[in-house]
């Protein structure tokens, strides 16, 4: 500090006697330095003076000397030392964290760097002065300026982003960077890249094609690979950015033959070697994971999908990721994102679910991979974040393979093989009626995926018998889930268990007759759907009850005498009603949990309360809710339509219609006026809102400004004149600055109230549709009625009167 105090004396001179200098008055005097000085040397004191400074006296600096900085970077160029300097200094304004220095002063704002990033990056020009200076081969101008660009890309990305885009070779700049010899500067430029291209598919499509790939392979494989540093996990992280929701750069990655390049991440340690698994190691290995899954994520095409799974499995990387689901010491959650990883290199590829299938544990005795796994999901103890993607793996190897689905049936079935070894079946069985919810909500749904799209091994699942006590003859599975359904208390039990049936019994008359001679099955499913408990998770049970309810109907043979298909429908109109059916059905699909599961086929829950709905379900639910409804609402009209025809056409009802549907039209296009108005009018306070807050914007640098030349001006004499002028013009600019915040929130309230009279006439508008729309369709129907009796009065030779004429009956013995 003395060193530092030494230094500003030489620069600025010693203070006047009984007079020590402020902070601001400091800054004022070194940005005075730079802009006046003759020698070099002066200016490059002064700057050396002003980065020391800008630490504690951010807002000072950066509001007085931040013009004075930037024409630095312009015209002392030559000066290394100088430049260098100037580029410490903006990085300090920048920062987009507080320094120790900062925090005993409450004056400046967290975000004091943003701000001051919003103001450098107005003028497109500061931004290329600094990636000019990439160029320069010096160590300290060229490390300073990478840090530059990354502490504006912290504070503004999408900003950043756009400007670089346009700027040409600015991304070519930094990519050459990768390949300066000193590690410092390129591990910072690792830092940068990875800002750069996070979100923006146009600058990760430049990178990738600047031969990215191949430079951060080449940085791995120098650095050890998985054993590597942390500048490992940078060129990871680096890569994931690149090809995450990138189908370009996907297809550049698989034909480029990058996918081989990263064998060597996944090769596991020999038992004689004591590696241990390093945390860094872990975060390693784990990025690499997260890689491989990006290239074959459910996302993505199937073309792309298809294609890295065959060239993973060609070029051993799948039956690496086994070798370290079957390794010893691997740490938790490394080996809960293998399983996931491999769930989705082998779904949907035939080859590589037999060649999971076939993978063998290295137990006593021997045991299928798949098999060890399953004992892992149904067992409690284990870690919920590893039972999860045990049972998304387990679905992956079942997904659009009906060998597998059969070999899991095939294991619940009589056999004369050894009955001594532990099978999935077993497993699934087993978990499916275990005390704990959540086994009995996994094994459930991995038992409803061997069941889905595939309507042979729904015959054979009810083949399948339970022997549930000694002596007491054994019953089927259907029979004794739908028992279990009727007895259990869980909720999680009790969806995992409609989610089966409903599974099973869709597109399946066979199960549906099953399920109907359970005795208590159908009257469960209607008590359950009649329930006026008001909790989300009652109303999705009562929803799953009526949609099983309505397979039961939809894909009812009659084979079961009581339960016919129009003796159930009786049943749903008398004890439930068809208006209330319907609401409970469409209670699913409003459920939070529903619509969470509908995004992604991997169950995403952080605890096991958010375990409810599969993804799967959600597909079949989408499928046959409309066919369900459509069934059941059409059989409802073809009843009216048999009443009404035993009653006589209805004349003056026609007439209210029509009068009815003049009315609404009127209002109608009422509504269509006033929508129009408002969209203007909501245009209008648009484009009031946003030159209001481009003054404000405008208002609040010259105040920032302004406070800066405040505070040095408060240390001055008395009788300084300025101070005063400055005072007054500050008053003014923040009087303006209130006056036009009042105005921003009025606007905002007019805009507010706009918006809320807009969506209230777009719904009315809505409403209106929909009545004239049904109006129109009842009309429609009741002129068809109307026509079809004057034809059969006409027929029995009566007269018809039609718009005031009457027509004339044609004597019998007339007619030809």
């Amino acid at each position: 500090m003395d060193f530092l105090k030494s230094g500003l004396k030489t620069v600025l001179g010693a203070p006047e006697p009984g007079h020590q200098p402020t902070g601001a008055e400091t800054v004022e005097r070194l940005v005075d330095r730079v802009n006046n000085s003759t020698l070099l040397e002066d200016r490059r004191d002064a700057c050396r003076a002003l980065k020391a400074m800008s630490r504690k006296y951010r807002v000072e600096v950066g509001a007085q000397g931040m013009d004075t900085l930037k024409q630095v970077l312009e015209l002392d160029r030559a000066d290394s030392e100088t430049i260098n300097y100037a580029l410490g200094a903006l990085n300090n304004i920048m920062l987009p964290v507080q320094f120790n220095e900062e925090e005993d002063n409450p004056q400046v704002p967290m975000n004091i760097g943003e701000q001051f990033t919003e103001m450098f990056i107005k003028d497109h020009h500061n931004i290329q002065l600094i990636l000019d200076l990439l160029d320069e081969y010096d160590f300290r101008v060229r490390l300073s300026a990478v840090q530059l660009l990354t502490s504006l890309l912290t504070n503004r990305p999408k900003d950043i982003q756009e400007i670089i885009l346009v700027k040409p070779m600015g991304v070519s700049k930094m990519m050459d960077l990768l390949s300066d010899t000193r590690e410092v500067i390129r591990n910072e430029t690792l830092l940068l890249l990875i800002k750069l291209t996070k979100g923006n598919a146009n600058i990760q499509k430049i990178v990738a094609f600047e031969n990215a790939f191949d430079r951060l392979f080449e940085i791995v494989s120098s650095e050890g690979f998985s054993n590597g540093g942390i500048i490992v996990e940078d060129c990871l992280l680096l890569m994931l950015n690149l090809l995450k929701n990138n189908s370009s750069n996907i297809n550049f990655f698989k034909e480029g033959s990058y996918i081989q390049k990263m064998l060597p991440m996944f090769n596991t340690p020999d038992e004689s070697e004591d590696a241990g698994w390093s945390p860094q190691k872990v975060s390693n290995v784990h990025c690499m994971l997260q890689i491989v899954r990006t290239l074959v994520s459910p996302s993505n095409s199937v073309q792309i999908v298809t294609d890295c799974q065959r060239i993973m499995k060609n070029v051993g990387l799948l039956d690496s990721l086994c070798n370290i689901l079957m390794a010893s010491g691997v740490p938790a959650d490394i080996l809960t994102e293998t399983i996931n990883t491999v769930g989705e290199v082998v779904r949907g590829n035939v080859a590589n679910q037999d060649f999971v299938g076939n993978v063998m544990a290295p137990s006593n005795p021997p045991r299928p991979a798949l098999v060890v796994l399953l004992m892992s999901m149904v067992n409690e103890k284990q870690p919920f974040s590893l039972r999860c993607a045990v049972l998304y793996c387990f679905q992956c190897y079942l997904y659009h393979n009906e060998m597998s689905q059969a070999s899991l049936v095939q294991t619940l079935l009589p056999s004369s093989t050894d009955v001594s070894s532990l099978t999935s079946g077993q497993l699934l069985c087993g978990g499916l009626f275990s005390s704990d919810s959540l086994s009995n909500w996994f094994s459930a749904v991995a038992l409803m995926h061997a069941l889905i799209n595939n309507p042979i091994q729904k015959e054979q699942l009810l083949r399948v018998l339970l022997a549930t006590n000694i002596g007491s003859s054994p019953v089927s599975l259907l029979h004794q889930c739908t028992l279990l359904l009727q007895q259990t208390t869980k909720l999680q039990s009790k969806v995992a268990l409609l989610m089966l049936l409903s599974q099973w019994t869709a597109q399946c008359p066979g199960a549906v007759s099953a399920f109907l001679r359970v005795p208590g099955g159908v009257g469960y499913l209607v008590n359950q759907t009649c329930s006026n408990e008001h909790d989300d998770n009652e109303y999705l049970l009562q929803g799953l009850s009526a949609f099983l309810l309505a397979i039961c109907i939809h894909f009812n043979d009659d084979s079961v005498e009581n339960y016919s298909k129009d003796s159930l429908k009786q049943l749903l109109v008398k004890r439930i009603g068809m208006e209330t059916f319907m609401g409970k059905l469409s209670e699913v699909s409003k459920h939070e949990l529903y619509n969470k599961a509908a995004k992604h086929p991997q169950l995403r829950a952080k605890t096991s309360s958010e375990v409810l709905i599969d993804y799967e379900f959600c597909r079949l639910f989408k499928v046959l809710e409309s066919v369900l409804i459509q069934s059941l609402v059409l059989k409802e009209e073809n009843n009216v339509e048999e009443t009404t025809e035993r009653s006589p056409p209805a004349g003056a009802a026609l007439e209210q219609y029509k009068a009815l549907i003049r009315q609404q039209d009127a209002r109608l296009q009422e509504l269509m006026a006033e929508l129009d108005g408002l969209l203007q009018q909501n245009q209008v306070l648009q484009n009031e809102l946003i030159d209001a807050q481009a003054s404000k914007s405008l208002l609040k640098d010259e105040n920032t400004l302004l406070k800066a030349q405040v505070s040095a001006a408060k240390c001055l004499p008395n009788d300084s004149a300025p101070s005063q002028e400055d005072a007054n013009k500050t008053n003014e600019h923040e009087a303006r600055i209130h006056e036009l915040t009042a105005e921003i929130a009025r606007l905002n309230e007019q805009l507010r109230i706009a918006q809320d009279e807009k969506r209230s006439t777009a719904e009315e508008l809505e409403k209106l549709k929909n009545d004239q729309d049904d109006l129109l369709v009842l009309l429609s129907d009741l002129d068809t009625k109307v026509n079809k009796y004057e034809m059969r009065l006409l027929s029995l030779g009566e007269k018809v009167e039609h718009e005031g004429t009457e027509v004339p009956v044609v004597p019998e013995s007339n007619q030809t």
